[in-house]
């Protein structure tokens, strides 16, 4: 059992996020995103929150779930696959759920995979039976085994997964990929999907019945407008009024549009907010439908 840490009363709220790897720089950016701003230790392990009592704690991502079982931090961003290995292995010790997931995040996106040499063809789980398979994420993979009713050894590794076949350790692998261009390089390819993973936002199971109750809604409030806002655009252009039931057609995406008429004649000027691409050819298929003076603007933040 890892420390329990005092958390009765707290008014500051303490976020764990990876000190440096893929997850670091991605975790940042939205927290900043967020109106969040910090001022670090010498020792860049902390960050004492200025713009709202929200801190920072720089750690290593593997660290992140126990760290909230214990109460040392409140929240953490980490990816899916790290959560739920960790979860499956406090399960398989009998103990209870400590965390969960809050938010997906949309960053960090990667798939946990089975991969076999190229050389093997792949017909279906069964044929696993009594293989070896290398993998840092023995929980995750003795879960799925289970479910698909295989009997196979788990090799567990702390790294170089993909190179285990080569050197006569695994007959398979279980391992993390973006690509699957580190795959290919060893001879292997990816024969099943058994998790997809992102950056997530992790919290306890129950509330926190303090301050830092508001200061999570709060940063979740904030957060979902932050991500429902990463790809949008604000588009202005002026019709007709009767193109307008057309063009609206083109815009499945987007929020119900502003109208607003111009100088009391027929024409209108509209502004949406559209949550997918708007590209050129979006552009042109409004004009030829009676769009004109067509603008695209970034949108930064929204409150509704």
């Amino acid at each position: 059992m890892g420390k329990t840490y005092a958390t009765a009363g707290r008014e500051r709220l303490r976020i764990a996020i990876q000190k440096s790897g893929r997850l670091s720089d991605p975790a940042r950016a939205l927290l900043a995103g967020c109106g969040l701003a910090w001022r670090e230790s010498r020792d860049r392990l902390f960050c004492h929150g200025e713009s709202l009592p929200i801190d920072l704690l720089l750690v290593r991502d593997d660290d992140i779930p126990g760290l909230i079982a214990d109460g040392a931090c409140d929240l953490g961003i980490v990816g899916r696959n790290v959560l739920l290995e960790h979860a499956g292995v406090r399960a398989l010790q009998g103990q209870a759920a400590a965390y969960r997931e809050w938010r997906a995040l949309g960053v960090g996106s990667c798939r946990l995979v089975l991969a076999l040499p190229e050389a093997i063809q792949w017909h279906a789980p069964a044929q696993l039976q009594g293989l070896r398979i290398a993998t840092s994420y023995p929980a995750l993979l003795g879960q799925w085994l289970r479910e698909q009713d295989v009997a196979a050894e788990i090799v567990t590794l702390s790294g170089s997964v993909e190179i285990a076949p080569r050197l006569g350790q695994a007959d398979a692998v279980c391992d993390l990929v973006s690509s699957g261009a580190t795959l290919a390089a060893n001879q292997l390819r990816p024969v099943e999907t058994l998790l997809q993973s992102e950056a997530v936002l992790a919290g306890p199971v129950a509330g926190f019945g303090d301050a830092r109750e508001d200061l999570s809604m709060l940063l979740l409030r904030r957060l979902d407008g932050v991500l429902r806002l990463k790809d949008s655009k604000l588009l202005l252009f002026r019709a007709s009024r009767r193109a307008v039931p057309s063009l609206l057609e083109l815009l499945p995406d987007a929020e119900a549009p502003v109208i607003t008429g111009i100088d009391g004649s027929d024409a209108l000027a509209l502004q949406a907010i559209c949550h997918g691409a708007v590209t050129w050819q979006r552009l042109e298929d409004l004009k030829r439908a009676g769009a004109s003076g067509l603008l695209v603007l970034p949108v930064e933040r929204m409150l509704a």
